[in-house]
């Protein structure tokens, strides 16, 4: 059986290519994780200042 090498190249791209999405898929993850858990901290302050206020809870 005679093989292209077109056929070759190309399959190999598209190897190329998924490994690439996943990579830059994990990266994206890797980001929105670090964003979420940083602004998470900052949210749930905010959230306690103004529970601390409504209630009349000096703050620590």
């Amino acid at each position: 059986m005679v093989v292209n090498k077109k056929m070759l190249s190309k399959g190999k791209q598209r190897g190329a290519t998924m490994i690439e999405y996943a990579i830059m898929v994990a990266l994206i993850a890797a980001v929105a994780i670090t964003v979420v858990k940083t602004l998470g901290v900052d949210v749930a302050a905010k959230f306690t200042t103004v529970d601390n206020a409504i209630t009349g809870t000096p703050t620590p």
